[in-house]
């Protein structure tokens, strides 16, 4: 149930699981929203010493976390609004738990124009009910050829540069990007996918694509350009974060980078965690990806991953594509899935199945995001920025697409067996879902 966003009234979420992972705290208390911010968070609060016309929320002992960053969406607007809207895109979010959304540069015409940002940040106030920043272009028109105008994009509002699902080839562009990032202190984000070695694949290479007769795409695609991205981070001493890795190969390359004192980072989607090729099945296309699912041990590796902290974030890629471009044959069928509601049911499917810690699940999507981007939010800090999610981490249901807020439906956790969910997003302090 979305909820009156101008009620802005204090609010106090009582016995409660408070979870900070920015403090790495985890106990039983209260917290205390006014204005906006977090006031207090701690034991015994108490209705009896907040201010009057407080709204008293009865927790139950359910989960009061930081609300969810999710570094990594599209939303159709401007230009593909038939896809996703930000209104859309933000209800989705705030029944899933997620505070803020960083929109990918996608769009028609492409985020890589300060205009464009500024019409983004607009059209969220207008429109939106959660938090909305774009990450803008890193090359004109997303060709891979010419840089966008870093400076000028970040005074926008822009918080990051990527050329979302596309990569740069060229390295003397990467590393032209990287030097002005590291002299306007900004992330560049990355899609490590060779598209020479990708060709004309279509799931993950191996046995199970042989079977089905699929072309595969090989690991080494990722690995291969994920080794010259971090060469030339060495050379320009840039800040760089790999937008979604996939194998233990492209682990160990990020691992000798990190130790190397390089500043780098890298995100894991929730699909990639939660699911792995045998999901295709008989060609079931709301499993196509990019990079595609690869195998059990692959995603073995990459939950192990987030939970040593070799990979700093989970995303949800989400990534809305319509029947019209999903009821093809494998592989002419677009590759993509929604999952900014789904992400953190996903996610509390491998802390039930004792694979991830909770905390580290939430470090992963709340804190460290934040932390990357410059955002306020990922903490339950007093003053912080009131973006809160409560969740109810053992109420059993099962997923319906349609009653997904998503204009398209293309999830690949249709009709799956969840356990736990968010129950009430709050954002600026203000209830914008409650799930009743």
């Amino acid at each position: 149930m979305l909820i009156d966003r101008r009620d802005r009234r204090p609010i106090l979420l009582a016995n409660a699981r408070v979870i900070d992972p920015s403090r790495d705290l985890d106990f039983p208390g209260d917290v205390l929203i006014t204005d906006g911010a977090i006031r207090e968070a701690k034991r015994g609060i108490g209705a009896a010493g907040v201010p009057e016309g407080t709204e008293v929320v009865e927790c139950r002992g359910n989960i009061v976390a930081p609300g969810l960053i999710d570094m990594r969406a599209f939303i159709g607007e401007p230009g593909e609004e038939g896809r996703e809207s930000i209104a859309s895109a933000s209800q989705a979010a705030a029944a899933g738990g997620v505070t803020t959304i960083i929109c990918q540069p996608e769009t028609q015409p492409t985020i890589d124009d300060p205009t464009i940002v500024d019409f983004i940040h607009r059209r969220a106030r207008d429109t939106g009910i959660v938090h909305v920043h774009a990450m803008a272009a890193l090359t004109k028109g997303l060709k891979g050829e010419e840089m966008t105008e870093i400076g000028l994009l970040k005074a926008a509002g822009a918080v990051g540069f990527t050329d979302g699902t596309r990569s740069v080839t060229n390295a003397q562009v990467m590393r032209r990007a990287l030097i002005y990032a590291r002299d306007f202190d900004v992330l560049i984000v990355h899609h490590t996918e060779d598209p020479n070695l990708t060709g004309e694949g279509v799931m993950n290479e191996g046995e199970f694509a042989s079977r089905l007769g699929l072309i595969g795409v090989p690991k080494i695609a990722e690995t291969i350009m994920l080794e010259r991205d971090m060469r030339l981070v060495a050379l320009t001493d840039g800040r760089y974060h790999a937008a979604s890795v996939t194998c233990p190969e492209s682990l160990e390359v990020l691992r000798r980078a990190k130790d190397a004192g390089l500043h780098v980072t890298a995100s894991a989607s929730i699909n990639h965690l939660a699911l792995n090729e045998i999901d295709v099945g008989h060609y079931r296309t709301f499993f196509k990806m990019s990079p595609p699912l690869r195998n059990e041990d692959d995603r073995k590796a990459l939950v192990a991953a987030v939970e040593e902290g070799l990979i700093d974030v989970v995303m949800s890629d989400h990534n809305p594509q319509d029947v019209e471009v999903k009821r093809l044959p494998f592989a002419e069928a677009a590759p993509g899935a929604i999952g900014i509601e789904t992400m953190l049911p996903a996610g509390l499917r491998l802390v039930h199945n004792g694979e991830l810690k909770l905390m580290t699940l939430l470090k992963a999507l709340s804190t460290r995001p934040a932390e990357l981007l410059g955002l306020p939010g990922g903490s339950l800090r007093p003053g912080s920025q009131a973006d809160v999610v409560v969740i109810d981490p053992d109420v059993p249901w099962i997923l319906d697409r349609d009653e997904l807020k998503s204009k398209c439906r293309n999830t690949p956790f249709d009709e799956a067996r969840m356990q736990g969910r968010a129950v009430r997003t709050i954002v600026g302090g203000r209830t914008v879902y409650e799930y009743v």
